[in-house]
């Protein structure tokens, strides 16, 4: 098995001078990388940061993140991702849950408030952070909007002399990535090094990422587990990374051309928008290879054939935090039909799926909907100080019970088919209903409501339903409200108010009809939220 120290050492030795990613027009060399990460090491050090402490990751993609998610590998401290889209409600839960001792952000990255976000936040939820490490590019001063947490530079940070002594570990926690189920509180999924880097190594192979002339396009965020398996992947092959600190898509299609990028991962989105950008062309990137993509948008089903019209060979695969993202792929050539789903053979030899009747527990055979289980050498450790969630997760001989249907395919694969619950994914990321419904129910309008996910504006959007508390209830105050306090990507398009949810009776209670919000969901449009000014 591989630590992280290791990962870093095989891709330079494959790299054979390449560079192991291009930033902003700057080359970064690998062993540049690893020499920065080694003095930020030595500078958390100074900081009191050791094995198992938590350092929030508050960053966009930036060489800073890198170094920073190694150098905390290098002191056996666990990284925590952090997303850039958070905001004071989010942050505030997850940095005090999660226990993190330091955090890194860059307080004037796009404009965003970020100070005001940090200062937002209720002090106690952060009384527990020591350092707050601020990166700049454009020289932002360091100074601490928490009370209790004294301000670091970053260039200070890695102006430290290298750290060379290694607490670097196989068998370590070194990541953490939040993660929405059917609770209001995101689960910390916690992976060891050899997690992360033995599938980087594995990822390289399968997805033939160490041919000569590789070049990756890296547009995906760090901080989701999509975007950090694609750059494990990306380093592992030796080959260079061209990142961008976040998706531009006009700026995205001119590295493709630039860098003749010739393997990328991103949303069906992503390539819709890149090909549209493209248009007046009908082959806008002649040393694409190969791309994979995930399906978050039911509206571009047909992504995969409108790709291949243009040139571009791109597939689905599998993932999610626990088992980490490309867990699954399909074999090479496979035609459009097979490509354009989610799903696939695991890539790691040892690696195993199988779909169970989630009532009687049988397992089922091909083309049977099931839950998918999953257990392979890419999965986490546990969900961090939540002992029960492990435990109800974990099956007795080791699998994942991953909450998703599925049904087993003649190759010994699987396809995915949609969440067994009612999870959404909005924004490219998994989000739990209770949590957009805790905020709405702070507001005092709203005495209960209900939401579910819906095609709006084709896109996938959260929908609120609401009963009110009383009369004067203001739809666009409630949407404003929820914008005050979550991501972007997370406030309802919609906020709609009803006498009552429509229920059904059962065996085991009055039940309210998800499936009968979502259709009126689907024939709403976007307006209320347009004149709260958050479309």
């Amino acid at each position: 098995m591989t630590n992280l120290t290791e990962l870093l050492g095989i891709a330079e030795k494959r790299a054979e001078g390449r560079p192991v990613l291009v930033y902003q027009g700057r080359e970064w060399s690998h062993a540049e990388l690893a020499a920065q990460s080694r003095r930020v090491a030595a500078g958390l050090k100074s900081l009191g940061v050791g094995k198992g402490d938590r350092v929030a990751i508050w960053l966009p993609n930036a060489p800073a993140y890198l170094a920073v998610f190694f150098a905390c590998a290098r002191l056996g401290a666990i990284a925590l991702a952090v997303n850039t889209r958070y905001r004071s409600v989010e942050v505030g839960d997850i940095v005090s849950r999660a226990g993190a001792k330091a955090m890194i952000y860059w307080p004037d990255f796009k404009g965003i408030a970020f100070n005001e976000i940090l200062a937002g936040i209720d002090p106690g939820e952060l009384a527990g952070l020591e350092h707050l490490i601020v990166y700049s590019e454009d020289g932002a001063p360091a100074v601490s909007p928490v009370p209790e947490a004294t301000p670091v530079s970053y260039d200070d940070l890695a102006a430290h002399a290298e750290l060379e002594e290694d607490h670097a570990d196989d068998g370590l926690g070194c990541a953490i990535f939040t993660t929405s189920g059917t609770t209001s509180k995101p689960k910390f999924v916690l992976h060891h090094q050899s997690s992360i880097a033995d599938h980087g190594l594995q990822i390289a192979d399968s997805f033939g990422w160490r041919g000569e002339d590789v070049v990756h396009l890296l547009a995906m965020p760090y901080c989701g587990v999509f975007g950090l398996t694609q750059s494990m992947g990306a380093i592992a092959s030796g080959r260079t990374m061209v990142t961008m600190p976040y998706l531009d898509i006009p700026e995205a299609v001119r590295l493709m051309k630039a860098h003749r990028v010739t393997h990328t991962a991103g949303s069906d989105d992503m390539y819709a928008m890149m090909l549209e950008e493209a248009a007046g062309e009908q082959t806008p990137f002649p040393a694409f290879r190969s791309g994979i993509y995930a399906l978050f948008n039911a509206a571009l089903e047909d992504i995969v054939e409108r790709a291949e019209q243009r040139g571009m060979y791109i597939t689905g695969v599998y993932g999610m935090s626990e088992v980490q993202a490309l867990f699954t792929r399909w074999p090479d050539g496979s035609p459009v039909a097979v490509r354009k789903r989610g799903g696939g053979i695991p890539i790691a030899p040892t690696a195993a799926v199988r779909v169970r009747d989630p009532e009687s527990g049988r397992l089922l055979g091909v083309g049977e909907p099931g839950e998918l289980e999953a257990r392979g050498p890419s999965m986490m450790m546990e969900y961090f100080l939540n002992p029960e969630a492990t435990a109800k997760t974990l099956t007795d001989d080791g699998f994942i019970r991953t909450g998703d249907l599925a049904q087993m395919t003649e190759e010994g694969g699987f396809e995915y088919l949609s969440r067994m619950g009612d999870v959404l994914r909005l924004g490219g990321f998994l989000t739990a209903p209770a949590e957009i419904e805790a905020r709405l129910l702070e507001h005092p309008s709203v005495k209960d409501v209900q939401v579910v996910g819906a095609n709006v504006g084709g896109r996938n959007r959260a929908v609120a339903f609401v009963i009110p508390a009383g009369a004067g209830y203001d739809e666009a105050a409630v949407i404003a409200h929820c914008a005050a306090g979550l991501a972007k990507y997370k406030v309802p398009a919609r906020a709609v108010p009803l006498d009552a949810f429509p229920v059904t009776q059962s065996a085991n209670g009055v039940k309210i009809q998800k499936a009968k919000l979502r259709e009126m969901a689907g024939e709403l449009d976007e307006e209320p939220r347009r004149r709260a000014g958050q479309g």
